[in-house]
């Protein structure tokens, strides 16, 4: 083989052994990536199905309800416009109360429940989530918006 041959070679080979690494690089990236919807944004069947995501909002006043076994959790999530029920099992955050912010993420079943996978809490009093308080701010907005068409 001459030399010419073997740079040639050479370049082909390492072009491919990138390509092929870039490509592997992404597809992990892509199956990592988790989007944020409000509960507007799944009553409205924006959010994927089957695939996980977070869902993000306040806990809504009296909505939180252990069950016998202590560790399942069912509450619901609101951005004051709609509400999505909630299943999560394991330990929540210290700081998890009713009509405070949270996100949790996992998958939206068939039946219209979110089964989570992790709940995240707000860390102080001024404190949200960007994407939850995006999300009420939205509602909110959306809200007034109603209110003020005539009938």
């Amino acid at each position: 083989m001459k030399p010419r041959h073997k740079k040639l070679t050479i370049i082909i080979v390492s072009v491919a052994a990138l390509g092929l690494s870039a490509v592997l690089v992404l597809d992990a990236f892509q199956s990592n990536l988790v989007f944020f919807f409000s509960p507007t944004q799944v009553a409205a069947n924006e959010a994927p199905k089957g695939k996980s995501f977070r869902i993000g909002g306040l806990v809504e006043e009296g909505s939180v309800k252990r069950e016998d076994n202590g560790v399942t959790v069912n509450f619901v999530i609101t951005d004051t416009a709609k509400v999505i029920p909630v299943v999560y099992t394991g330990i929540l955050p210290d700081l998890f109360k009713e009509g405070k912010g949270v996100v949790a993420q996992g998958k939206l079943s068939s039946d219209g429940v979110f089964r989570a996978d992790e709940v995240l809490a707000k860390h102080d009093e001024n404190y949200m989530p960007p994407e939850a308080a995006e999300a009420l701010e939205q509602a909110s907005k959306s809200q007034e918006t109603l209110l003020k068409k005539p009938l």
